[in-house]
């Protein structure tokens, strides 16, 4: 038998044989009937809680309407009939749940919730109320069994056994819908429904699908309990019955098929024998579903598995990616856009974006030309991204368009702008962790078949999703690790298959945002050449910080600064202009970097680092990291996108804890301790982008920046002294954070990191964004404060850097590349353009 039909063997089993061991406990065959029928609507809501990731508070709704709906259908319309009303039950629940679906739904996480709850409360009110069509508090009775097909179900055997048959006509079709392409679909949303929009699925359809069936099936158990009492109420209207289905699920094993059927058991066994002992029963299952979500979240059925594991023959597997098979095939014809043009293929006009008061983008003009690679490059905060953002959907831009084909995709949904033929990855990996790497190509691929909502149909068994799943996996080079999961790839691998997702919605343009970043030498290689073959075939759009490889492979670059296109042409151009070499190593000829600065730092140590690597995930983000830095010393971390500065920086003061080495402030260990720890002990951190509390007020954020943090470690900053330094922020204090300029919030944001008692204060990107008479008002400040706590500068502006710092620390790729004192960087440009350049 094929492995996919198990649980219908294991649901035949557990059917026929549940009456014969419910008897001998003593309950009766209609506490057999109950246990099948929870477990029919714990099935259909795990359609919605465990596959979808939607959690419901107000699911037993759709069991209480079943229930009304069969039961007043047959006392109105339908005497002495079970099919009838059951049809009309079915259809009932369709034509209701899916106007509510719709309308719920356009909310997401914890609102979706809030709204199920808000339903069940409601309808519960108005069938309490509604005496006349509901019998109220007291119930509607009158509801009759009857024959069926010759089957007189007025026998509870023979009526247990027509459940039963209901039961595993759930599971088959359960069975197939949740390994179909639209049953597949929904476990994506659950693991990533922004990756699965940026595929080209329409999320919200696909929820509602789920939606409906669970409803419906939910529906369905109404109906049959309504026959098994002979009786309907508002009781299953209500909040608690809704919570008691959701507890059955958690408690049976929601990521199972057979869980939630597990948990309805159990329900029925506890229910049936501890309210034989306390009418507070009720309490202890709550306490017992508490335990359960803290100490097994995957339910019995995990239970189970654990208790397993020890008696099953283990494989001993290496890595995730040793067992890959690299092969040299050329790109499968199937990705091959069909007509080529001799000429522009994607194009923005004049988009503008703003965030605020901050024009993060502004008249960007990028036009890529097909059968290209068209690098899109600047430096942190220059727009990139954000420009990236827009073309493919993530935002909506301001202003100006942009054109695939000559056709506007401007303000579309990720979804649309992807089957009109934009594929993207993403700067963080974005795949679908908990499914296998075969899973998430095929998801990629089945996006743009034709079957792609087919909910009846096994994925698996579609031929033409199957061989152009294969045939790209073959080409991206993880054939021999198809069912290892996505997760559980290296980071180079997990690179590799977020381009090929982007790639397998066979885009007319492919958006490769930062593919390089983090990889090692090797991969950076391979992956490279790569996007360079893709791109003879499929244009390409590449944001890269490595300026190195997009000018080995790039056709045409744009480089961005301040959110404007700087320079527009040939690699050569973008190579030898003056501009681009500027804004990524200084022109050495700043004003207010001109005047000779006095150094203040002294011998003494007061933090010392030492071989200290740090991981992103599966990414070596710092690698290695040795140096001191002295009292009242500046020191600047210097080094291009992605080289590790800031993460650096992040490890320093705890926010991304380092996996080995050693980290001494004033000769007390701090590495791994919590960052609120490093902080009280004299750290102060200035994070790039301010990071202030918007909505409160600049006197509320000093205080809470000095809250805990008068601790006797370090230089007490009270106010009087911080505006010695920063005087305008004296006529500021009432002033709301979100209110200030750019300028303002930086000196708040620094003036935060220094109230309390502070040692050693951490500056990333203290510049960035800033007008030249701010900037100078800053560098001077930074340059008096030498004199009060050593300071450790990331920034950008390499002339202000090297001028204000006293010695100069160069990473790249997450190693020291080059350590010594600024002055020969800053007065030797071409010792500079050596270090910092190519």
């Amino acid at each position: 038998m094929r492995k996919d039909y198990w649980p219908l063997l294991i649901a035949v089993a557990a059917l026929a044989l549940l009456p014969v061991i419910l008897d001998p406990v003593g309950l009766p065959l209609r506490s057999a009937i109950d246990v099948v029928v929870f477990a029919i609507a714990c099935l259909g809501l795990n359609v919605l809680v465990g596959y979808t990731g939607l959690v419901s508070f107000g699911h037993g709704v759709w069991f209480g309407l079943g229930a009304y709906a069969a039961a007043l259908s047959q006392i109105h319309w339908f005497p002495d009939s079970v099919l009838l009303p059951a049809l009309f039950t079915i259809a009932f629940i369709v034509a209701v749940s899916a106007p509510v679906g719709a309308l719920i739904l356009r909310r997401r996480g914890v609102y979706f919730s809030l709204l199920t709850l808000a339903l069940a409360a409601m309808i519960f009110a108005i069938a309490y109320r509604w005496t006349a069509l509901t019998g109220g508090e007291s119930g509607l009775g009158g509801v009759v069994r009857a024959n069926l097909f010759g089957f007189d179900l007025r026998d509870d055997w023979t009526y247990y056994w027509f459940v039963a048959a209901a039961a595993f006509a759930v599971c088959f079709f359960l069975l197939r819908f949740h390994s179909s392409p639209a049953g597949s679909v929904l476990v994506a949303i659950r693991e990533n429904e922004q990756r699965a929009r940026f595929l080209g699925y329409p999320t919200n359809r696909y929820k509602l699908l789920g939606f409906v069936v669970s409803a419906t099936v939910v529906g369905l158990a109404g109906m049959l309990s309504v026959f098994n009492h002979r009786f309907a109420s508002a009781e299953p209207l209500s909040v608690a019955f809704s919570g008691e289905l959701i507890a059955m699920v958690v408690i049976g094993g929601m990521r199972s098929f057979l869980g939630p059927a597990l948990g309805a058991l159990f329900y029925i066994l506890f229910r049936e024998f501890l309210s034989i002992w306390t009418p507070h029963w009720l309490l202890y299952f709550g306490i017992l579903f508490v335990g359960f979500i803290i100490l097994s979240p995957t339910g019995l059925v995990g239970i189970a598995q654990r208790i397993m594991a020890p008696f099953r023959r283990q494989v001993a597997e290496e890595a995730a990616m040793a067992g890959r098979k690299l092969t040299d095939e050329p790109l499968p014809s199937f990705l091959k856009p069909a007509d080529h043009v001799d000429g522009i293929v994607l194009e923005a006009r004049a988009i503008s974006k703003n965030f605020g008061a901050l024009k993060a983008v502004e008249g960007v003009n990028i036009a890529v030309r097909d059968g290209s690679l068209h690098a899109l490059i600047g430096p942190n905060g220059a727009g990139k991204t954000t420009a990236f953002n827009v073309i493919s959907g993530f935002y909506k831009p301001d202003e100006g368009d942009v054109r695939l084909q000559g056709r506007s995709i401007a303000g579309l949904s990720p979804e649309a702008i992807t089957r009109a033929g934009i594929g993207r990855s993403f700067q963080i990996t974005n795949l679908f962790p908990a499914l296998s790497v075969q899973e998430n190509v095929r998801l990629a691929v089945q996006a743009r078949h034709p079957q792609r909502f087919n909910p009846w149909t096994s994925a698996r068994s579609i031929k033409g999703i199957e061989s152009e799943t294969s045939a790209l996996i073959r080409y991206l080079g993880v054939a021999g690790i198809e069912k290892a999961e996505a997760g559980a790839l290296s980071y180079g691998g997990q690179r590799l298959l977020d381009m090929g997702l982007a790639l397998a919605t066979k885009p007319r343009v492919l958006l490769l945002d930062e593919p390089l970043a983090g990889l090692a030498a090797a991969e950076r290689q391979r992956i490279g050449d790569i996007i360079k073959r893709i791109s003879s075939d499929v244009p390409m759009l590449l944001v890269e910080h490595d300026i190195d490889r997009v000018f080995q492979i790039a056709d045409a670059v744009t480089v961005m600064n301040a959110g404007q296109v700087l320079v527009d042409g040939t690699v050569e151009e973008a190579r030898t202009s003056q501009k681009v070499q500027e804004i990524y190593i200084g022109s050495g000829t700043a004003n207010v970097a001109a005047k000779s600065r006095e150094s203040a730092a002294e011998v003494r140590t007061v933090l010392a680092v030492e071989k200290v690597n740090t991981f992103y995930g599966k990414s070596h983000a710092l690698t290695d990291i040795s140096f001191n830095v002295h009292q009242h010393e500046i020191v600047a971390l210097l080094g291009r996108n992605g080289a590790g500065k800031s993460t650096l920086l992040k490890t320093l003061i705890g926010i991304a804890p380092p996996s080995s080495g050693s980290i001494s402030l004033d000769g007390r260990e701090i590495a791994g301790q919590p960052a609120a720890t490093i902080a009280r002990l004299g750290i102060g951190y200035v994070p790039q982008g301010r990071g202030l509390f918007a909505g409160m007020t600049v006197a509320q954020n000093l205080e809470l920046g000095r809250l805990k943090r008068e601790t006797g470690h370090g230089i007490r900053w009270d106010l009087d002294r911080i505006f010695e330094y920063f005087p305008r922020i004296r006529e500021r204090l009432d002033t709301p954070a979100d209110f200030l300029s750019g300028g303002e919030q930086q000196m708040v944001a620094v003036a935060r990191a220094l109230s309390g008692d502070v040692k050693v204060l951490l500056l990333d990107e203290p510049f960035e964004g800033l007008a030249p008479a701010i900037v100078e008002q800053l560098f001077e400040s930074f340059d008096k404060l030498r004199r009060e706590v050593s300071i450790i500068i990331v920034d950008h502006h390499l002339d202000l850097a090297l001028a204000l710092s006293d010695r100069t620390v160069a990473l790249e790729r997450g190693r020291i590349i080059h350590s010594g004192p600024s002055k020969a960087l800053r007065d030797d440009l071409d010792l500079r353009r050596k270090v910092l350049w190519l």
